[in-house]
């Protein structure tokens, strides 16, 4: 059985030792960029590599022209998974400590771009883990490198030029997925510019989630997403947020309730406003 979406720590428990499965770490802090990597070392999921948001899942940025997470080359992204042991028919599991809020949803995005079907974030994350003892290691942990070969979707993205095209066209929703303070203008503690896309409608990644922080019923996802869209289809869905990060959260929530893969404005809002003759609300 293929896991595509979520996975819950019980179904991952089993598997720790399979060769054909390969457990990627992405804890990462924008406050602190190094932290994650820091916490790895001190104790990970047994047998995880290390995947860091900056370094191994972004490319190169261009100041000025593309925003704080544009993608890696497909090359290089390739040669990075080839690396951890991914290859085709590889179970890969993908964990932060953040309820895959930040660079688990990207992993599992970028995966999903590059044609690779069984990945999936750990529901309930590190913490969730950690909650119920069980076993962490410390120290870096590799796998024998497989070959990767891609086959890049690129329905799955839009840019800004796509962005603008459909700006006020009923026939799409843009779906900004930061906090609704920043969404209005109000918190923008991050880029330089505060506002959002016009047009674009507030869905923050956190009403995905319970309480505690495990993902609300599929039910309940595809009911509030539902009342958000209307009869839009999902793939003339773009999602947004900060950099192209977080916004893979609500991608993989609405692929999680099987309303299928939106799309990704991945400059998001940090590359829109690099150029000051594009609107903001």
């Amino acid at each position: 059985m293929a896991y595509q979406t979520l996975i819950t720590i019980e179904e991952l428990l089993p598997h720790l030792d399979d060769s054909s499965w390969v457990v990627v770490d992405c804890r990462f802090s924008l406050a602190d960029i190094q932290e994650g990597k820091r916490n790895y070392f001190s104790a990970h999921i047994t047998g995880a590599v290390y995947a860091h948001l900056n370094e191994d899942l972004s490319g190169v940025i261009l100041p000025g022209k593309t925003g704080r997470h544009p993608l890696p080359p497909v090359e290089k992204l390739s040669e990075t998974f080839s690396a951890w042991g991914i290859s085709e028919g590889v179970q890969v599991v993908t964990y932060d400590d953040r309820t895959g809020a930040i660079a688990a949803a990207r992993l599992w995005w970028l995966l999903k771009w590059l044609g690779h079907a069984p990945v999936a974030v750990l529901e309930g994350g590190l913490q969730n883990w950690l909650s119920k003892g069980y076993p962490v290691r410390s120290g870096e942990e590799k796998h024998i490198a497989r070959l990767f070969t891609p086959s890049p979707r690129w329905e799955m993205l839009v840019d800004s030029e796509a962005v603008e095209r459909v700006l006020y066209d009923p026939a799409y929703r843009l779906i900004d997925a930061r906090s609704a303070d920043r969404y209005r203008g109000e918190n923008e503690t991050i880029d330089p510019v505060a506002g959002h896309i016009p047009g674009a409608l507030s869905k923050p990644y956190g009403e995905n989630l319970k309480p505690d922080g495990m993902f609300k019923t599929t039910d309940d996802i595809r009911s509030e997403y539902r009342l958000l869209l209307d009869d839009v289809p999902t793939n003339q869905v773009i999602a947004y947020c900060g950099s192209g990060v977080t916004a893979a959260h609500t991608i993989l929530t609405m692929a999680h309730a099987g309303m299928g893969m939106a799309r990704l404005y991945v400059g998001s809002w940090s590359e829109w406003i690099t150029d000051p003759k594009r609107p903001i609300a």
